[in-house]
C-alpha cells in the first residue's frame, strides 16, 4: 500500500514467534524521522540505499547491503534518506528475552556491523517471518513458526558474538543520571495523563531547565520528545492487535486521532490507519 511521497511504501505486523514484537518494512524516498527512543531492540538490514542515522547523538551512514543495524533500547536515534532513491529496510523489534537490556551500553558506540553472515542470516528470517505471519489465518504450518524460531536462536547467537567484544566507552554523570531516570520512571507511569514541566519538577524537587538538560545528557533527547516517541510505541503495538486509530489516540494520551495522525506520520512514514491496515 502506497502513501506519502512516491514510492513510499510501509508494512507491518506481529508474527506469532517469541522475541520479535514488530516486523517493519519500508521504502522511503524522501523521508527524515524525529530522534526518538524504542522499549526493544531494532535489529536493521537495508535491501537497497543509504540512510544516514544518529544514536546517542553520534551520526552513522550505511549503504548497500553488507551490513547490520543494531540499535539498543532506550537509546535515542533518528534516520534520514541520502539520496533521491532513498532505501529499503527491514527492521526486527526484538524483546528482552532475545537480548538483555544490560548489553545496551555496549551497542551505543558501534550500533554497526559489517558482517555478511548476520546479514544472511536475517535476510532469511525475514523470508520465513513472511510465511509465519499468516499463521494467525490457519494457514501456515507450525513448522514455519519453528524455523523462525530456530533462525532467530542463531542470529542471537551472533548478535551476543559482537556485543560480547564491546565495551561501553561513555558513562553520564552519576546526579544527572539519577534525576533523568528518575524523569523518565515519571514520564513512563504518566504516558495517558502526561504532566507538566513544573509538575515533574515539582514531584521531583529540581529546577526545570536542569531537569531537561539532565534528560539530554542522559537520553539523548528532550523529555517531551521521548514521552511523545513513547506514545507512538505504544499505539504501534495497539493497531497491530486491531485498535481503532480513534481509540488508539485516547487511550495512549493524544488530544485527539488528527493528533495522533500527525506524530505517527513522522515517526513512522504512514498513517495509523494506513498502517492499521497493511
Amino acid at each position: 500500500m502506497a502513501d506519502g511521497p512516491p514510492r513510499t511504501t510501509v508494512s507491518a505486523w506481529r508474527p506469532p514467534v517469541a522475541g520479535i514484537a514488530e516486523v517493519f518494512h519500508a521504502h522511503f524516498t524522501d523521508y527524515a524521522y524525529p530522534s526518538h527512543t524504542h522499549d526493544t531492540w531494532a535489529l536493521m538490514i537495508l535491501s537497497d540505499g543509504a540512510v544516514d542515522f544518529a544514536c546517542d547523538r553520534h551520526r552513522h551512514g550505511v549503504t548497500g547491503t553488507g551490513t547490520v543495524v543494531l540499535l539498543p533500547p532506550g537509546v535515542a536515534h533518528d534516520g534520514r534518506t541520502v539520496t533521491a532513491t532513498g532505501f529499503r529496510k527491514r527492521v526486527l523489534y526484538l524483546d528482552a528475552t532475545v537480548l538483555p537490556e544490560d548489553l545496551t551500553g555496549r551497542a551505543v558506540d558501534a550500533p554497526v556491523f559489517g558482517d555478511a553472515l548476520l546479514r544472511h542470516r536475517i535476510h532469511q528470517l525475514h523470508t520465513s517471518l513472511g510465511r509465519a505471519g499468516n499463521a494467525h489465518a490457519g494457514d501456515t504450518h507450525a513448522g514455519d513458526v519453528f524455523e523462525a524460531e530456530s533462525r532467530l536462536a542463531f542470529i542471537r547467537e551472533r548478535l551476543h558474538f559482537h556485543l560480547d567484544a564491546l565495551r561501553p566507552t561513555r558513562t553520564p554523570g552519576r546526579e544527572a543520571h539519577r534525576l533523568a531516570a528518575a524523569l523518565r520512571d515519571l514520564l513512563d507511569s504518566r504516558l495517558a495523563t502526561g504532566l507538566s514541566l513544573h509538575e515533574a519538577a515539582a514531584v521531583l524537587h529540581a529546577h526545570p531547565t536542569h531537569m531537561i538538560r539532565c534528560f539530554k545528557q542522559t537520553y539523548g533527547l528532550p523529555p517531551h520528545a521521548y514521552l511523545t516517541g513513547k506514545r507512538i510505541e505504544w499505539a504501534r503495538g495497539l493497531l497491530l492487535e486491531g485498535k481503532r486509530a480513534a481509540e488508539v489516540a485516547a487511550t495512549v494520551g493524544f488530544h485527539d486521532q488528527a493528533h495522533l495522525n500527525r506524530h505517527f506520520t513522522r515517526h513512522v512514514g504512514t498513517t495509523p490507519a494506513r498502517y492499521a491496515a497493511m
